[in-house]
């Protein structure tokens, strides 16, 4: 069975995504350093799909499958690990 999202919401410090199998997600913002700083309005813009979630304005795209992993953001991984 493949979960989806089927909300998400923030606080302070916290997105939380509602998943379709009924459980709920806490991942801090500081994970996500565009959620992080993107206004409430942009981070209230979210396109909820399949298998992800998708912030168009700030150009930020997280999957379902990285937060069940407990991955945060991996943009600068290969760069970190000196794969470039």
């Amino acid at each position: 069975m493949s979960n989806s999202a089927k909300e998400v919401r923030f606080d302070d410090c916290t997105m939380w995504v509602e998943l379709s199998d009924g459980r709920t997600l806490g991942v801090p913002l500081a994970w996500f350093p565009r959620l992080l700083q993107a206004t409430p309005v942009q981070r209230a813009a979210c396109d909820v799909a399949r298998y992800g979630l998708h912030w168009e304005s700030i150009d930020e795209d997280i999957s379902i499958e990285g937060l069940l992993a407990g991955r945060g953001n991996t943009s600068n991984r290969s760069r970190r690990l000196g794969e470039i």
